[in-house]
């Protein structure tokens, strides 16, 4: 089962690496707008890979950054405006299975209204959260013109550093996602214990 696993993990990766080195920016742009249109495409093979290329003189640096983050903007918004048309449905009616309810839609809206802008350009430069953020971004009704510049914005380091990162690696361009499996697994605990943590404050003060 878990061969089967890492030989269809392997079969997806090739496909994404060949569909890049025969389609250039577009394949860039299509793979980015997946990864944050909450598609499992890890932007840690997309962007090192693509540094790689440019390495070789097949892409340029500056255009990568753009083209990238350009892309990361589209999937957001498909993502945001999910949250903001389904999401908040899904949650009242069956969030409390969860124990999600609606009570935790209004704070949710009041925290991205205050701290939103900082919470999406932040965490457009931390793996997994990068990913799902414009989903409760979307339920929480952030404002569309700030959650659109701060994913903009905030996408450009990450992406930059990503593909600059494979362009000095070279041949070497897979060690980024080597390493970064083992930074996906903290930052999700770390999630964990913070989602938990806010989970029991509210409960407790509810008491």
């Amino acid at each position: 089962m878990l061969d089967s696993f890492i030989a269809l993990f392997q079969f997806g990766v090739n496909l994404i690496l060949q569909i890049i080195s025969t389609s250039g920016y577009s394949g860039v742009f299509f793979f980015m707008v997946l990864e944050s249109a909450l598609m499992p495409i890890p932007s840690e093979i997309v962007m090192p890979f693509s540094g790689y290329l440019a390495s070789l003189g097949k892409f340029d640096l500056i255009a990568l950054t753009i083209v990238s983050s350009v892309a990361n903007l589209v999937g957001s918004i498909i993502a945001y405006l999910i949250g903001l048309k389904v999401g908040r449905k899904l949650v009242l009616k069956y969030g409390k299975f969860i124990l999600l309810k609606e009570k935790y839609l209004m704070l949710t809206e009041k925290w991205f209204k205050k701290y939103g802008g900082k919470a999406i350009f932040f965490s457009r430069m931390m793996p997994v959260v990068r990913t799902v953020i414009s989903l409760p971004a979307g339920i929480g009704k952030m404002n569309f013109k700030k959650f659109s510049l701060y994913t903009l914005v905030g996408s450009m380091p990450w992406n930059f550093a990503l593909t600059y990162i494979g362009f000095w690696l070279g041949k070497n361009w897979t060690m980024v996602h080597s390493y970064s499996k083992e930074l996906d697994i903290i930052v999700v605990m770390v999630l964990i214990v913070v989602a938990v943590s806010y989970l029991w404050k509210l409960r407790k003060n509810r008491k």
